[in-house]
């Protein structure tokens, strides 16, 4: 009997000794996967043409409805979402985006929405879908800030691979207290800041990981603190980017207002060509007026 029990015993921790070797050899495989993968990506980033002034005739606006605004203000009783928020801009367009986050999980829908607008997106929630992809949480998320007064556009962050059907859009949201652009992105429940803690751009996140500069990513939700795979999938997805010439309410609804101003401003390195572009598309190599100051909510 003591012999079986000892050789119960080995056996036991023989088996405990395998699962925890796998776990640990699997979680290290994943972070060197990762780890490669990134490189590979930020040598795609930094072998890209640079960018170069050029005359394409485009100007970024950004269009308020104060009828909208209320309508969406009153929907969301957003006075009372942000009675606890300071009026400091990006405290609280984080508590706009924390809001759309912890009741909007990513998915990729198997119906997609008619109606694009944050009232409508937030009853397609509640009655058809309880989620969404990332473009809707941007469209969403693009309208509250706007109804708050906060200058915003939705850009789709794409690769250099045409092959590689996935991109990411997130909102880029204007802070006149630092004078900058910051990445928001209510989808994938994060954003990103320099080591001091100020919000990063889109462009400024290119330049850092080309550079080799340290970028930190912050949960919205504060539920992780794993950004391996998010790091990586980034890496990927800032080869060039697409963005509304003209945003504002329903922006890609059947939008009156916008019909006549519906192009598309493109950024591209230069020597590159971009895919699957519409026949709406400018095309542009520089970035300083692709990601300008804005003008004020006209």
């Amino acid at each position: 009997k003591i012999a079986l029990w000892i050789l119960s015993a080995l056996i036991v921790l023989l088996v405990l000794f395998y699962i925890s070797a796998r776990f640990l050899f699997r979680e290290k495989l994943v972070d060197y996967v990762f780890k490669v993968e990134m490189e590979e990506r930020i040598d795609l980033l930094r072998q890209s043409g640079s960018y170069t002034e050029d005359t394409e005739q485009y100007h970024f606006t950004y269009v308020q409805d104060s009828c909208r605004a209320r309508e969406i203000g009153q929907f969301f009783r957003l006075d009372t979402l942000l009675k606890n928020t300071s009026s400091d801009t990006w405290n609280k367009a984080l508590t706009l985006a924390r809001f759309v986050s912890g009741h909007i999980p990513h998915a990729n829908q198997s119906v997609y929405p008619e109606k694009r607008n944050a009232i409508d997106l937030w009853k397609y929630t509640q009655e058809v879908e309880p989620a969404f992809n990332c473009r809707l949480h941007s469209i969403l998320l693009h309208e509250l800030l706007l109804s708050e007064g906060i200058i915003n556009r939705f850009v789709t962050c794409l690769p250099a691979d045409s092959l590689d059907p996935d991109c990411h859009v997130v909102n880029l949201v204007w802070l006149p207290e630092h004078n900058k652009w910051a990445m928001l992105d209510s989808d994938m429940q994060a954003w990103a800041s320099d080591t001091e803690g100020t919000p990063l751009s889109l462009s400024e996140m290119r330049e850092y990981y080309i550079a080799g500069t340290p970028i930190t990513y912050h949960s919205l939700l504060d539920n992780t603190d794993d950004f391996d795979y998010y790091r990586s999938y980034w890496a990927k997805n800032l080869y060039w980017f697409m963005s509304w010439e003209i945003t504002g309410y329903s922006r890609e609804e059947n939008n009156p207002a916008l019909c006549k101003h519906s192009r598309i401003i493109i950024l591209v390195p230069k020597g590159f060509g971009g895919f699957n572009l519409s026949d709406n598309s400018v095309m542009t190599t520089d970035e300083s007026r692709f990601w300008a100051v804005p003008d004020s909510l006209t």
